[in-house]
């Protein structure tokens, strides 16, 4: 790939460039966007900080603790028989015996998962060189695009790129402002506004991110570029005759500037799925052992029958077996934690570019 450097506007200039929007916008004109993922997908806060923001291990926490309540609720409350039965060897041996093969298979999978993320990473000299190239073509045509070298750091990398889209934004504005299409301009200001109001907000979460937490790619999920490279495609169109070439020229910049940013993102959220992977299958090696510890404790040394007392009214077998269950299921819940994420991240991105597939951002 490759850019003229000279092709470029000055808009590049003044990186501080002036963003506050005119005020004489047509009410009718809708070409702007919600600036988070939550007030797009029009879905709660809880939720979407279950599914992507809260940390792995407090969500896997809150699993367990809700496997260990509502074992004991239902042992006490629900199905009072089940204390009798605890008491027989037949189910304590059914139990853990069962939670031991899914122990193992879990991490045999685990580490499977760990061998394909791996192998994506190994290849010949050829393939390496490949995708090396690959990355500093787009680095390349990044940097002349753009008019300024890109930084290492993936945080800095997009709040780059966001910057840039900014600019153009302001220079297409500003461009336009004395254009006899009274329809024109106002689209343009609004879009404009969108654009910046968008950007300042996924910059202001960019800033200070680091890679490997997920705050890089949650606020990168923030920044709804597809729909900004519709809308200039469709300003383009729908207004063709009243642009002027100079117009058209920084529409075209824009729509590039913008259209970078979806195989930036795509990069570090391939990145991240496989740092995120390769953490879920460190967390699920280190906890198998006690899991596994206790689930053959229970089988070899726990005798119900000899267990007749209780605390806080609940009977102590049940107290232990919870336990002991809880700590045997830790594996399986990790896997949900994580899962949980990873899918979420990847139903939200299954396109790339100017495709909208929620029904609630069309």
């Amino acid at each position: 790939m490759s850019a003229d450097p000279d092709a470029r506007t000055d808009i590049d200039a003044d990186p501080e460039a002036d963003v506050e929007m005119h005020s004489d916008i047509d009410p009718d004109v809708d070409v702007g966007t919600a600036n988070t993922m939550r007030e797009r997908a029009d879905e709660s806060r809880i939720k979407l900080w279950v599914m992507l923001g809260a940390n792995r291990l407090f969500i896997t926490g809150l699993l367990a603790l809700s496997v260990f309540v509502a074992f004991v609720v239902l042992g006490v409350f629900v199905y009072p028989p089940f204390e009798a039965s605890l008491r027989t060897a037949d189910t304590i041996e059914t139990m853990f015996s069962t939670m031991v093969s899914a122990i193992v298979t879990a991490t045999t999978l685990v580490l499977t998962i760990s061998q394909l993320v791996i192998s994506q990473e190994n290849g010949p000299l050829g393939e390496q060189h490949a995708r090396m190239s690959d990355t500093m073509d787009f680095r390349s045509y990044t940097r002349d695009l753009i008019g300024q070298p890109m930084p290492a750091d993936p945080s800095m990398f997009l709040r780059v790129i966001i910057d840039a889209t900014r600019r153009r934004a302001v220079a297409l504005r500003d461009a336009v402002s004395d254009n006899d299409d009274d329809q024109l301009r106002a689209e343009v200001d609004e879009f404009t506004e969108s654009i910046a109001g968008n950007a300042d907000e996924v910059d202001d979460e960019l800033e200070g991110a680091t890679f490997g937490e997920f705050d890089v790619l949650f606020a990168a999920l923030n920044f709804n570029y597809g729909w900004k490279v519709f809308q200039v495609e469709r300003i383009g169109d729908d207004h063709e005759d009243s642009l002027t070439d100079e117009d058209h020229a920084i529409l075209e910049e824009l729509r590039t500037t913008l259209s970078m940013f979806g195989p930036a993102r795509e990069h570090i959220k391939t990145l991240y799925f496989e740092w995120a992977l390769i953490d879920l299958s460190q967390l699920i090696l280190y906890v198998a052992v006690p899991a596994l510890v206790v689930a053959g404790a229970m089988l070899a040394f726990v005798d119900g029958s000899t267990l007749t007392g209780a605390t806080l009214g609940v009977p102590d077998i049940l107290w232990l077996v919870s336990g002991a269950f809880t700590v045997s299921a830790l594996p399986f819940l990790l896997l949900i934690a994580y899962i949980a994420r990873v899918a979420t991240i990847a139903k939200r991105t299954l396109a790339i570019g100017p495709l909208i597939l929620r029904g609630s951002q069309r």
